[in-house]
């Protein structure tokens, strides 16, 4: 069981939810990723997905992209962002996921990109516009250095591309809740607890929700069916407002006993 996993499911037999909030790598300049990763471990998350900011993201909504802007305006670069994580590595006590493009892994070098991310605390890897037909690019490296190829599923997925998916994730299965990019939702569409308990019946991998969660309710609604929530957008708003309280509130659903 690789690192990631295990922090899952860790959190699960002490019967909370796993929780990963998402922050996007320079939004604020790069001197704020340490402090806030330091803070999010302090309120007990399970991991951290790190955004590395892409002047073309295909899968981000408005607040994302937005602070994506923010950060490559100030200079912000995969190398960089690497660079300042291994700074500070052995302060990080969760284990980190970047979610990041094809391009600049491919620029910067996919072995080099494997064991500098590794080095930096990175055990998971996301990469939105790579097929899984295409994952053999990039998952020898990452394989051979232990940091794990994590899969998204999206609603509009056949049975067939599911079982292809979840048997080929790593870490946990990225499971989308809604049609289209991220962005905070006050409402969901559909069975999702019959389209997600499906997911999990073709593996052992735990299953996570991601894409418009955004309130306490909704991480307890959709930990009752789910190993865990990814927390993207109201995360990066909430650290542009320095609004610790709502992110604490976030976290804490989390760990509210689900019977």
């Amino acid at each position: 069981m690789s690192q990631l996993t295990e922090a899952i499911v860790g959190a699960t037999r002490l019967g909370h939810k796993a929780f990963i909030p998402y922050i996007m790598a320079g939004d604020g300049g790069l001197d704020t990723l340490k402090p806030t990763i330091l803070k999010l471990q302090q309120l007990g998350v399970t991991a951290i997905e790190v955004g590395i900011p892409f002047t073309d993201p295909v899968a981000d909504g408005p607040t994302i992209e937005e602070a994506a802007v923010r950060a490559l305006a100030k200079g912000t670069t995969l190398r960089k962002v690497l660079e300042t994580l291994a700074s500070f590595a052995d302060e990080i006590t969760v284990p980190l996921v970047a979610m990041t493009y094809l391009n600049p892994i491919l620029a910067y070098g996919i072995d080099a990109f494997a064991k500098d991310a590794y080095e930096a605390g990175i055990r998971g890897v996301i990469i939105p516009d790579m097929p899984l037909e295409e994952s053999t690019i990039v998952h020898p490296s990452l394989k051979a250095y232990g940091v794990d190829l994590v899969q998204l599923v999206s609603l509009t997925s056949t049975p067939e591309r599911i079982e292809k998916l979840t048997k080929a994730s790593e870490g946990f299965i990225y499971a989308v809740t809604v049609n289209g990019i991220t962005g905070a939702r006050s409402t969901f569409e559909g069975d999702l607890e019959s389209h997600f308990k499906k997911i999990q019946s073709y593996t052992d991998t735990p299953v996570l929700a991601g894409f418009g969660i955004s309130t306490p309710e909704q991480v307890i609604q959709f930990g009752t069916f789910t190993s865990g929530v990814i927390v993207g957008s109201k995360i990066v708003d909430s650290l542009t407002k320095d609004d610790w309280d709502t992110i604490e509130s976030l976290v804490k659903a989390s760990k509210i006993q689900i019977l």
